[in-house]
C-alpha cells in the first residue's frame, strides 16, 4: 500500500526533472567560475591563516572609548550622514524628471497606441543616460570628483547623486509600469501634464514601494560614504582608513560598532514610515 502510494504519479512532483536540470547547470556553470576568482576559503584555516586573524582580533579588543575619539567618532557620523542625505536628495532630483520623461505609464503620445518617434527617442536617450549614471560605481564618480573639487565631502556627495539618479529613476519607472495605469492614463487623456497624472494617478498607490526603496537607498547610501571616505571623500571612512593604516584596532572596532548603528537606525525609520504610509 504504501509503495504504491509513494508510485502513484499524483504523488510526485511533475516539476523535478526540470529542477534538477536547472541545479545541474547552475552548479557546472558556478565550478569554473570559482576556478577563475582563485576561490581558495580554506586558505582561512591554515595555520598561518589561523594566527593572523587571531592578533588581529585581538588588537581590536577592547573598543577605543576614550572622550576625545568618541567625539570625533560623532562629528564623522555626523558628516557621514550628511553626505548621504545630500547625495540621495540630489539624486532624487535627477531621478524624478528622468523618471516623469522615462516611464510609459506617462507618455502622453502614446495614449492612442505607439509612441510617436520623438519620445520614443528622447524615452530611449533618457533611458540610457540612466544606464551610464548607475554603470560607473560611485567609488570611480568619487575619484573623479576628488580631481576636480579636491579631498572632502562634496566628492561624496556628488558621487552618490549620480550614481543613485541612475538607480533611483530605473527601479521608480519599474515600479510605476508595473502598477495599474488606468488612473493616469485617464488623467492624460482628459488633459493633465505628466506630473499631475504621476502624482494623483500613480504616486498614491504605490507611494508605500517607492518609500521604501528609498529610504533602502538611504541606508545603501550611508554604506557607500562610508567606502567613499577611503578615496579622501570624508566621514567616517576616511577615520576608518586613518586607524586601520595606524593599526589601532580599538578604533576601528568603534567605528565599526558606529556603522552598525548608523545602519540600524536606517532600518527602523524604513519600517517607521511603511507602518505610517499603510
Amino acid at each position: 500500500m504504501a509503495a504504491a502510494t509513494v508510485a502513484d504519479p499524483r504523488q510526485r512532483d511533475p516539476a523535478w526533472l526540470g529542477r534538477a536540470f536547472w541545479i545541474g547547470a547552475g552548479v557546472a556553470l558556478l565550478v569554473p567560475l570559482l576556478g577563475v576568482t582563485e576561490f581558495r576559503p580554506w586558505i582561512l584555516f591554515e595555520a598561518r591563516g589561523l594566527q593572523v586573524t587571531g592578533r588581529f582580533l585581538a588588537s581590536m579588543l577592547p573598543p577605543a572609548m576614550s572622550a576625545e575619539f568618541l567625539a570625533l567618532v560623532a562629528r564623522e557620523a555626523w558628516r557621514t550622514i550628511a553626505i548621504a542625505t545630500a547625495g540621495l536628495s540630489l539624486g532624487l532630483a535627477l531621478a524624478v524628471p528622468l523618471t516623469l520623461v522615462s516611464t510609459r505609464a506617462l507618455s502622453i503620445s502614446a495614449l492612442s497606441g505607439d509612441m510617436a518617434r520623438g519620445p520614443f527617442v528622447l524615452r530611449l536617450a533618457v533611458r540610457g543616460t540612466m544606464i551610464l549614471l548607475r554603470s560607473v560605481p560611485e567609488l570611480v564618480w568619487a575619484l573623479l570628483f576628488v580631481r576636480v573639487v579636491g579631498l572632502g565631502p562634496t566628492a561624496g556627495v556628488l558621487a552618490i547623486a549620480l550614481t543613485y539618479a541612475g538607480m533611483l529613476g530605473k527601479v521608480y519607472g519599474e515600479i510605476l509600469e508595473s502598477g495599474d495605469a488606468h488612473a493616469a492614463r485617464t488623467l492624460l487623456g482628459n488633459g493633465s501634464t505628466r506630473l499631475q497624472a504621476f502624482c494623483y494617478g500613480l504616486l498614491p498607490q504605490n507611494a508605500a514601494e517607492l518609500t521604501s526603496y528609498t529610504v533602502f537607498r538611504w541606508e545603501c547610501a550611508i554604506r557607500s560614504s562610508v567606502v567613499l571616505g577611503f578615496v579622501g571623500a570624508g566621514g567616517l571612512g576616511q577615520q576608518l582608513d586613518n586607524s586601520m593604516k595606524m593599526f589601532n584596532g580599538g578604533e576601528v572596532t568603534t567605528i565599526l560598532l558606529v556603522f552598525v548603528a548608523l545602519v540600524a537606525i536606517a532600518d527602523r525609520a524604513s519600517a517607521w514610515l511603511r507602518r505610517i504610509i499603510d
